[in-house]
């Protein structure tokens, strides 16, 4: 049965959350937007309370309804969606480790990702290229095996936590002729010679999340860091070769397709707070003796606001239940919850600058920020006109 009451345990964490990103994340939101520096000591505090750890991840995802990783990402990019994105993006490589390595790879890459309470530490999910972001077939970053050993050279872009992880899970192309059929995931340990960071970003938005190049020489790792192992490998090149279907997604897209919902709750967080701050603005803001929230033009404004964010939360839930329950999304729903709530938050966070007038457009307040921060979420982990293409293709073969 579906139900949009939360258990008690589920409104205990979501109440944890808040408070720590209204605590810890919100006063110091503007400070790093502002520097643009890694908020470590944020990402400190996360650890030593439990938040930023592998147990947690755990035991969130666990929770047999599938929305508590969904929850918990609203609530922290309520906070600050840059401050979130450094505590939630070792995510990404952990749902590769996950999805595709074996149980010892699991027991022992993803508790590595995290570190410990005294010493956290990140991960990162190197997949996109310079001449290859949708298009993930074309990638050119190359695995040979040598001695025994995986040779890896190229250079990803635009990663996340990208030089500065402990562990990076690299997408790799093992036979370029089988285009994204014949790519692979290799985990590279921290200290691995050839492996090293390339330009840092500077963006228009989340600024606290670290995005950087990374560059692989020669960056040679045992064949114990190939995910899933060279027999399961060796079978899936073996099917591409002979002309059969290896799956319906490459090992790079797989990855994507599991996070959506949770990219989708991110920046739902992002429109609430927005909507959240211009309601309150215009409930206190007078004009011609009046609050602004009488004037029919802004309280249609809210109305939309609000309608939008519901049905975004709907969308996003729906699909980690299907998720939960179904085992993949049979229709796209992944795609349909983080398209929905990326322009979601994109038009709402431009309706309260709206709304706020002069005062939004200017720094001093946050709804600018939460502007920029919107925007990223219509372009990574796929992009609004991939995501229709998903959807479009899967509605076609139905």
């Amino acid at each position: 049965m579906v139900s949009y009451k939360l258990s008690d345990e589920q409104r205990e964490i979501r109440d944890w959350v808040h408070d720590f990103a209204e605590r810890e994340i919100r006063p110091v939101a503007h400070e790093y937007d502002e520097k643009e520096e890694f908020p470590w000591p944020i990402v400190k505090k996360a650890a030593e309370i439990g938040l930023y750890s592998h147990e947690f991840l755990g035991q969130t995802f666990q929770d047999e309804s599938g929305i508590m990783p969904a929850i918990v990402a609203e609530e922290l990019t309520w906070g600050c969606a840059g401050i979130a994105l450094a505590i939630q993006g070792t995510g990404l490589p952990v749902a590769a480790i996950f999805g595709q390595g074996t149980p010892e790879q699991i027991s022992t890459w993803i508790p590595a990702c995290y570190g410990s309470a005294k010493e956290p530490a990140l991960g990162a999910f190197c997949a996109t290229e310079a001449d290859a972001g949708s298009d993930v077939g074309a990638y050119k970053t190359s695995a040979t095996k040598k001695n025994g050993d995986w040779v890896l050279n190229g250079e990803k872009v635009f990663i996340t936590n990208g030089g500065i992880a402990d562990v990076h899970v690299v997408v790799a192309s093992v036979d370029r002729s089988l285009a994204g059929r014949g790519q692979a995931s290799f985990v590279v340990p921290k200290g691995t010679p050839g492996l090293s960071q390339g330009k840092k970003e500077k963006k228009m938005g989340i600024r606290a999340s670290h995005t950087a190049t990374v560059i692989l020489n020669e960056v040679t790792v045992p064949s114990d860091c190939l995910l899933g192992g060279e027999e399961k490998l060796e079978a899936k090149l073996a099917r591409a070769r002979e002309g059969h279907s290896t799956g319906r997604t490459n090992v790079a897209m797989k990855t994507f397709e599991s996070t959506r919902p949770i990219v989708g709750a991110q920046a739902l967080g992002i429109a609430r707070a927005a909507y959240e701050f211009a309601l309150q603005y215009a409930k206190e803001r007078k004009q011609f003796g009046h609050p602004i929230i009488e004037n029919q033009a802004i309280a249609f404004k809210l109305a939309d606001m609000a309608m939008n964010i519901e049905a975004a939360r709907g969308l996003i839930w729906r699909a980690l239940w299907e998720s939960r329950n179904g085992g993949e999304f049979k229709k796209a729903e992944g795609s349909m919850a983080k398209l929905f709530a990326g322009e979601v938050a994109v038009k709402v966070t431009e309706d309260a600058i709206q709304i706020c007038g002069g005062y939004g457009y200017i720094r001093d307040f946050p709804v600018e920020k939460w502007h920029r921060d919107a925007k990223i979420y219509t372009l990574f982990e796929g992009t609004s006109e991939i995501q229709r293409l998903v959807i479009s293709r899967t509605i076609a073969a139905a």
